[in-house]
């Protein structure tokens, strides 16, 4: 297949491009590039890509919405995986409008995109974040999702949406996935597990909002592609192209193929939170030094747990979590220690 993949320097969309070049598939990739964190990281992971000979690239805003159709009609490709956004909780509070146009306008168009495009299946990035602060535990897919505590939830609740409605009126095939917490190799320097490790490494000071009282469904990247990838190329996709065929010529549509079906989201997640100080003591050990630990205050628009149900995934295409916290972590530091030692 050839599978464009929007967001091709980011930290899942790298991972998810070297998986499915791999497979043999030809990919595409776009990405904006832009310096909300470290670029010379974007370009080391775009690096490893060129290896591929089946990889092409373009340096593209999503939000630009003919850019994105013409690259639609060139490419043609035959499945999406959107993950081109504007990431983070707590930079949402000091810049709105950068979450509007990436994670708002940037869908639309990849929407119009793959409308116009006759995409088979679009699968993009929504976030755990979209479950606020759920009274229930594990979050499950069916929980209300209307309490969003970040501009940034709001985003990708809007996305969930957004696609619902494209699957209703064009029966366009999407399906959301909620990522928990992602980290590994490669990963992003504003995250937690990133910050932790860069700290205790230099002796500087970690911050611990919330006084260090909170948990995270913790999911390695590997088992996140795992996921990932297996909703993109597997999940079922009978009649979605011959229900179009048929509402173009005048046939009733097949009933059983309504927005509730075509639209789907999942949880993509471990399903065993831990406690963030766990982390920071796994850290420690790993590293062979002691953490200097500032208590902060809870930080607005932090949710204070998560724990991701996996009933949904693991009946659709046999999800599971395979990487513990501590392996995770311990080839975390490996590749850290490495990838630092090259700069």
């Amino acid at each position: 297949m050839t599978i464009l993949i929007t967001g091709t320097a980011g930290f899942i969309g790298f991972h998810a491009a070297q998986r499915l070049l791999a497979a043999g598939h030809a990919v595409y990739g776009v990405d904006n590039l832009n310096a909300y964190y470290d670029t010379r990281l974007k370009a080391d992971r775009l690096e490893q890509l060129q290896g591929f000979a089946d990889f092409r690239f373009q340096h593209a805003h999503v939000e630009h919405g003919a850019e994105m159709l013409d690259l639609f009609q060139r490419v043609k490709p035959t499945r999406v995986l959107h993950l081109a956004a504007q990431p983070g909780v707590r930079y949402s509070i000091d810049n709105p409008w950068a979450y509007a146009k990436a994670n708002l306008d940037g869908f639309l168009s990849i929407l119009e995109a793959c409308r116009a495009g006759d995409v088979e299946h679009l699968v993009y990035a929504s976030s755990s974040s979209v479950y606020g602060d759920s009274a229930t535990s594990p979050f499950k897919e069916e929980d209300d999702t209307s309490h969003a505590l970040s501009l940034y939830a709001a985003t990708k609740k809007s996305n969930e949406l957004m696609a619902h409605s494209y699957s209703h009126l064009y029966k366009l095939r999407t399906t959301g996935l909620r990522y928990f917490t992602v980290y590994g190799p490669w990963g992003r320097p504003d995250m937690s597990i990133w910050r932790f490790t860069q700290a205790i490494e230099t002796g500087a000071p970690i911050g611990l909002f919330n006084h260090g009282d909170m948990t995270r469904d913790f999911t390695y990247i590997d088992d996140i592609i795992d996921g990932t990838v297996a909703v993109l190329c597997n999940y079922p996709l009978s009649g979605t192209r011959q229900t179009r065929l048929a509402d173009s010529a005048g046939v009733s549509a097949d009933p059983r193929e309504k927005a509730d079906t075509l639209a789907t989201v999942f949880n993509i997640g471990g399903q065993n939170p831990e406690p963030i100080m766990r982390v920071v003591a796994i850290l420690e050990e790993l590293l062979g030094k002691s953490a200097r630990c500032e208590y902060l205050p809870h930080q607005p628009g932090d949710v204070l747990r998560t724990c991701a149900d996996l009933g949904r995934i693991k009946q659709a295409i046999g999800y599971e979590r395979k990487v513990v916290l501590a392996e995770g972590l311990e080839r975390w530091v490996r590749w850290f220690r490495n990838y630092r030692a090259l700069q």
